[in-house]
């Protein structure tokens, strides 16, 4: 039976990336051909980008969905928690780089229109290095390379640098007037374009270093993922969450909850999170109306069925997740099934909330430890 779990698992973690592969070089063609009809004065190729751009799109929507529901179905932990959020927002990087192509097949559009186009030395040369960063951070999260990744990422200075000199190089011919005012606002916005495509290639090689290493690049020095538990009552299961979330003493967290029909806080889960030394007597429930653009959470986890209507709708950047734990302020019976109850409760919530920090900012000690 374990085998048969392990390979539906599987099987599904590779149609997401096999999908997510097909989606990066769908933009990677796209950004190819907006050179060429660039250079080659190819409007049919620009139109043609212009089009096609929808596709892009079409897969970005439907990889959110298999993602959200392959985190419903399958309550994944550790490297395969990481490798659906990383997923999550490397498609997010990708769908931007196919406006991107859609946007430079328009500025061609729009320089080829006025006359003689200018010769493009530096255009070609910022493009020929965006694009191989986007092939390699590709080839990273498809073969797990961390150390593909790290490389792409170096080379993002270059791209920095030439972006300058186009700049530089346009303004002499602008101030001459041999350069129409549109024409220079075109080539400026293609060169911004790859290097924002070069910026997109460093965003997936950060996901994929997150997804294979744990390591966080990105979120060391932005900092803060929001996590919201949502419930019916907002009463117990809930604030127990928040609470052995707090408890963890992550600062890079910030633990909230909100519910479907809030109302006041269980007194036994109050006592029983007492005599585990957490004071949740302060905490108050609320609506998840109350919650400030609770949609724009990183995390939201639905502790019931019900509670999962609630997911922010598709296409989104919230990981949207569903944890099959009872609420123990329902539970009839002696006073020494309910205690177990609730105990079973808070083991559940805190082996999965430990679980999820370490997924997404790694295991710090572990790691330290094994380099040592």
């Amino acid at each position: 039976m374990l085998g048969r779990l392990e390979e539906r698992l599987q099987k599904e973690i590779d149609r997401i990336q096999n999908r997510l592969i097909t989606m990066g070089k769908m933009a990677e063609k796209a950004l190819k051909e907006s050179l060429q009809a660039l250079k080659k004065n190819d409007r049919q190729l620009a139109y043609y980008i212009i089009l096609r751009e929808q596709y892009i799109d079409e897969m970005e929507i439907e990889l959110d969905r298999l993602c959200q529901e392959f985190l419903v179905r399958e309550q994944p932990v550790a490297g395969n928690l990481r490798f659906v959020y990383a997923c999550i927002k490397i498609v997010n990087e990708l769908e931007r780089v196919g406006d991107y192509a859609e946007s430079i097949a328009r500025q061609s559009l729009t320089i080829h229109s006025i006359g003689a186009p200018p010769s493009y030395p530096k255009i070609t040369k910022i493009a020929n290095i965006a694009i191989p960063m986007l092939g390699n951070a590709l080839k990273a999260f498809s073969e797990k390379d961390p150390d593909l990744a790290r490389s792409t990422m170096k080379m993002e200075k270059k791209v920095d640098n030439i972006r300058h000199k186009i700049r530089s190089d346009l303004v002499q011919p602008r101030s001459e007037k041999s350069l129409s005012l549109e024409v220079l606002q075109a080539l400026m916005a293609i060169a911004n374009r790859f290097e924002r495509v070069a910026d997109q290639a460093c965003n997936i090689c950060e996901e994929v270093l997150y997804m294979c290493t744990g390591e966080t690049v990105k979120h060391k020095s932005t900092g803060i993922f929001r996590v919201l538990f949502i419930d019916e009552s907002d009463s117990c299961r809930s604030q127990m969450a928040v609470a052995i979330g707090q408890a963890t003493g992550l600062t890079n967290f910030i633990f909230s909850s909100g519910g479907t029909a809030p109302q006041p806080i269980d007194p036994k889960t109050v006592r029983f999170m007492s005599e585990k030394g957490i004071d949740i007597s302060k905490q108050k429930s609320q609506h998840l109306n109350q919650v400030p653009n609770y949609a724009k959470y990183e995390i939201i986890i639905a502790l019931c069925k019900e509670a999962e209507v609630l997911f922010p709708p598709p296409p989104t950047k919230t990981v949207s997740i569903r944890w099959h734990v009872k609420d123990p302020s329902k539970r009839k019976g002696s006073k020494k099934k309910i205690d177990m109850a609730y105990e079973k409760t808070f083991k559940y919530l805190n082996d999965h909330i430990r679980e999820l920090t370490q997924a997404i900012v790694g295991n710090d000690k572990k790691q330290n430890k094994e380099k040592k």
